[in-house]
């Protein structure tokens, strides 16, 4: 597998617009974009921290994942992603390695990208998403 850097660290979040304000005003981060992902029930905000993202998710519905994590765990760190170069390689070779995966094939998640999760029971208790940005190339 291609791990080229993190793309993003989601955190759960119960209120998204008090959440933007903690991280503008208190940490001095400019939120660049905030988005409604449907299918996975979740308000996104991003911020750039060096290169890396902060991801902030709110749920739509409390029996999506994220409403169901902050019920479950409260507010707080939910997953770490990393960046690869062909996530159909990536998810078959994590796969052949024995990991559990919660998505066998790409879906489409927040700005474009397209992402899997890998379930936390594989990877040592960290919800794991792999995403793959179609649009570049992440070799070079």
């Amino acid at each position: 597998m291609n791990i080229s850097h993190i793309e993003h660290i989601g955190i759960a979040v119960s209120n998204l617009s008090e959440s933007i304000q903690y991280y503008e005003n208190i940490l001095g981060l400019k939120c660049y974009s905030v988005e409604e992902v449907k299918d996975q029930k979740v308000k996104t905000a991003f911020f750039m921290v060096g290169q890396t993202k902060i991801e902030l998710l709110e749920s739509t519905d409390t029996e999506g994942p994220i409403g169901k994590f902050i019920e479950k765990k409260g507010e707080g760190v939910h997953h770490i992603a990393f960046a690869v170069s062909n996530i159909e390689e990536s998810l078959m070779e994590v796969e052949s390695n024995g990991v559990l995966l919660i998505d066998k094939t790409p879906r489409k998640g927040a700005e474009g990208l397209s992402i899997a999760f890998l379930h936390p029971k594989s990877t040592k208790g960290v919800l794991t998403e792999l995403c793959e940005n179609k649009n570049i190339d992440l070799k070079g």
